[in-house]
Parts: structure tokens; C-alpha cells; sequence
């Protein structure tokens, strides 16, 4: 397939694109975008309903709040940490939120009533329950949100990082509801009412330390197995891999879930030394990997844009330098730190802009090249967001391109620069083996009658 080939210098590609987009998602869709929007809340806030009066049931007004305080504490460290993770290309928010809240409520409504029955109803042992019933339902549980994200918006998850963000929170949200039942519950309220408030803000301590400083990460780590299954599925153009590529990483999620459990188990049963065993030899090394994994395929993204974007560099949608700046956070981060010096805070919202663009471009790109999904709809919805990408990023542009008064006036052919010298002779020079970078490419004229805000 061929690439857009705008007239030298370079224009922006027709406008209008946002209807031919909207009306081919709408053709696409089963259902209407409203009906989703409306049963994912529903689903989330009843369950949310429902889990607020589990909790204020059980525990009381007291233990609610104390659990819910100790619970919220880690949870903006542990979402920053997703959201960094999220750099590249970040997720709409309301799909981030959907995830943390399906963790939250749904997840958690599901998982303590099925273990609730499986305990006080069919009379399951302890161990039973704790190390196969509640990694099954709880990983399930937590997994099917960012799930639904992949079968009904699977634009929406652009590789294994996205998977990894979206089960990421499904699990932060899960972990901070269930630290309120555990802190609230068996810690405050079960010491406070048997040897009052100090007893019962020592066990609050306890764990505390227990639950959230030393294992905080455990339902977010587990429940990101199945977030790279989930990557791996929006990432493949063949039925089978896309269908089936989850599973082992929900496997995977629920048996490290179980080990965990045991762990616990045997080290209230026997010796405390078990848990403090499993955990520095399996658990740490296992969140060591998992780390790794995450940068790498983070940096993967950085990579995807410079293998990707080099025949728009041919076709003179973008320059060298602007391609090379894309490839690592640090280079992105250098990019807006010379469009602030040479147009203020709106050259470096518009270079953010830019670079978010132009990597939402390069994972449409490969898409297309490697036929993710070959329908005749999807390729032309494709097609119309690959073409309004390429406005947004020559809209963009026109903010700090140009600005330098360390350069000289300079435009690109998709080859070559066309430079202004002194002596106002402008005189074509090739473009040298490694890109040079500030961005040394202005705009010939406005966009645009109407400039975008930024």
C-alpha cells in the first residue's frame, strides 16, 4: 500500500476525515456507542453500590473508614507508576478509569460472594478456597474489564504495554478494595473490639506493613500476566493467537496467585519462614521480570516509530530530525524542552501533540502493513485516521517549526534540505548521516484559516 504523497513542500492531507471515521465505527459497532457507554456504568456503579454497603455492613462506619484511609494511600503511587509506564502513547482517561473502577467493583462484588459461597455455603476448606477458588475467580474477575476492552474497542489496546496498564489498574482497584475489607475488618475492627483502640491501630500497622508496603504489588502484578496475553491478542493478525493469546497469561495470573495464597497459608499453619522464603525466592524475582519485560516493551514503541515512519520521511510528511526524536523518552523529552525555549509552553504542548500523533501513527502504520485486521471497514477507517493523524501533526508543527534563530531558514523535500544562506541565496544540501536536531524545518505558510488551541 502506498503512502501519502503530498506536493513539495509538504500539505496537509484533506480535512473532513472525522466524518468518514465516525461513519465507518458506526457501521462496525453491533451495539450503539451509547449502550455501551451506559452498561459499562451501570456495571460499575452498581457494583460499587453494592460493595460500599458490603463494607459499611461488615466493618461499621469506624472500620470503613479506617480501612478506607490505609487502603487509598498507595493507590495514586501505584497508578503514577502505570501511568509513567503509559508514556509513549497514552490511554483516554476514561478508558484508564473504566479499568481501575471494573477492578474496584465489579471484580470485587463477583469474587467476595463467589468465595463467600464457597467458604459458608459449600463448606469448602480454608486452603481449598484460598488457593483455588479465589485466584480462579479473582483473576477472571479482574481480567474481563480490560477484556471487554479488547473485544469491543480493540483500537483502544496498541500492544502489550496497554494490556499490561489496563490489567495493571484493574488490579490496583481490586487490591484497594480488598485492603479495606482486611484492614478494616481483621485489623481495626477485630482489635478494637476486643481490646480497643490502641489494640486495634497496632493491627492496623501490622497490616499494613503486611499487605501494602511488602505486598501491594501482588494483585497488579498477577492480574499484568494476563495484560500481555491481552497485548499479545490486539497485536496479531491471526484468529487463533487473538482468540487464545490471553489464556496463558490468565493461567499464569491464577497460578501465581494460588503459590501466593499457599505461601500465606503455610506460614500461619507452620513457620512464618515460608512466606519470607517464597517471597524473596519467587515472588521478588518474578516482579524483577516483570518490571523488565514492561520497559522493554515500553521502549518497544520508541523502536516501532523509527522502523516505521521512514517512508514518511521520503515523502516529506516528516524530517530526519523529528523522526530520531521519537526514539527514546529522553530524546522526546530533549524535543520538548527546545520547543518550550523557542515558542513558550504552547511549543511544548504542541510538541507533546505532536509526538503522541506521530506514535498513534506508527502503530496504525504497522497495523496496515502487517494486516492486523484485512476487512474492507477497517482498512478504511484505517486509512481516514492515518490521514487526520497527519493533519494533527502538520497543525502541530506549525507552533515551533521554523521559531530557532539559531537556524537558517530551512525546508524539507523528503532528500534534501532547501537552506536560506546569508547572502539570500537558498541552495539545496543533503541531509547528513546522522539527523541534526533542534528541528531545522519551517513552515511555508499557515495550516489552517483557524489555528488549533493548544
Amino acid at each position: 500500500m502506498g503512502y501519502p504523497q503530498p506536493p513539495q513542500p509538504p500539505q496537509p492531507p484533506p480535512a473532513g476525515n472525522t466524518a468518514a471515521i465516525a461513519a465507518v465505527a458506526k457501521r462496525k459497532q453491533m451495539l450503539p456507542r451509547w449502550l455501551l457507554i451506559t452498561g459499562a456504568s451501570l456495571a460499575v456503579g452498581g457494583a460499587a453500590i453494592g460493595m460500599l454497603l458490603i463494607l459499611g455492613f461488615n466493618l461499621g462506619p469506624l472500620g470503613l473508614t479506617i480501612g478506607l484511609i490505609a487502603a487509598i494511600l498507595p493507590v495514586p503511587l501505584l497508578i503514577a507508576c502505570f501511568l509513567w509506564l503509559d508514556r509513549y502513547e497514552p490511554e483516554p482517561m476514561h478508558y484508564l478509569l473504566f479499568a481501575f473502577g471494573w477492578g474496584a467493583a465489579p471484580a470485587t462484588f463477583v469474587a467476595y460472594w463467589t468465595n463467600t459461597a464457597a467458604a459458608d455455603w459449600i463448606k469448602f476448606p480454608e486452603a481449598v478456597v484460598g488457593v483455588l477458588v479465589a485466584p480462579f475467580i479473582e483473576e477472571l474477575m479482574k481480567a474481563l474489564g480490560p477484556l471487554m476492552i479488547l473485544w469491543l474497542r480493540r483500537s483502544r489496546v496498541s500492544g502489550i504495554t496497554d494490556g499490561i496498564v489496563y490489567c495493571g489498574l484493574s488490579g490496583v482497584g481490586f487490591a484497594m478494595v480488598e485492603n479495606v475489607l482486611y484492614i478494616g475488618g481483621h485489623g481495626f475492627m477485630s482489635g478494637y473490639e476486643q481490646y480497643g483502640p490502641a489494640s486495634g491501630t497496632q493491627l492496623v500497622f501490622g497490616l499494613f506493613i503486611a499487605r501494602i508496603f511488602m505486598s501491594g504489588f501482588a494483585h497488579p502484578l498477577f492480574t499484568s500476566m494476563t495484560g500481555i496475553g491481552i497485548g499479545v491478542a490486539a497485536r496479531s493478525a491471526h484468529t487463533a493467537v487473538r482468540l487464545l493469546a490471553p489464556l496463558p497469561g490468565l493461567i499464569l495470573a491464577m497460578m501465581l496467585h494460588g503459590a501466593w495464597n499457599l505461601m500465606a497459608i503455610l506460614s500461619a499453619e507452620r513457620s512464618p519462614y515460608v512466606f519470607l522464603y517464597g517471597y524473596i525466592s519467587v515472588m521478588v524475582p518474578v516482579f524483577l521480570a516483570m518490571v523488565g519485560v514492561a520497559l522493554w516493551v515500553r521502549a518497544r514503541e520508541g523502536r516501532l516509530a523509527i522502523s516505521v515512519l521512514p517512508p514518511y520521511v521520503r515523502a516529506g510528511w516528516f524530517t530526519p530530525p523529528e523522526l530520531a526524536a521519537l526514539g527514546t523518552l529522553g530524546r522526546r523529552h530533549a524535543a520538548r524542552a527546545w520547543a518550550k525555549r523557542v515558542a513558550g509552553d504552547t511549543g511544548r504542548r504542541a510538541m507533546r501533540d505532536f509526538q503522541y500523533a506521530a506514535t498513534s501513527l506508527a502503530l496504525i502504520r504497522d497495523s496496515m502493513d502487517r494486516q492486523l485486521d484485512p476487512r474492507p471497514e477497517r482498512l478504511e477507517h484505517n486509512q481516514a485516521e492515518e490521514r487526520d493523524l497527519l493533519q494533527t501533526i502538520q497543525q502541530a508543527r506549525y507552533f515551533f517549526s521554523g521559531r530557532d534563530p539559531q537556524m537558517p531558514p530551512a525546508q524539507w523535500d523528503g532528500s534534501a534540505y532547501h537552506l536560506t544562506f546569508p547572502d539570500g541565496v537558498t541552495r539545496r544540501v543533503p541531509a547528513p548521516p546522522e539527523p541534526v536536531v533542534p528541528l531545522p524545518v519551517s513552515m511555508p505558510a499557515p495550516l489552517s484559516p483557524v489555528a488549533p488551541h493548544y
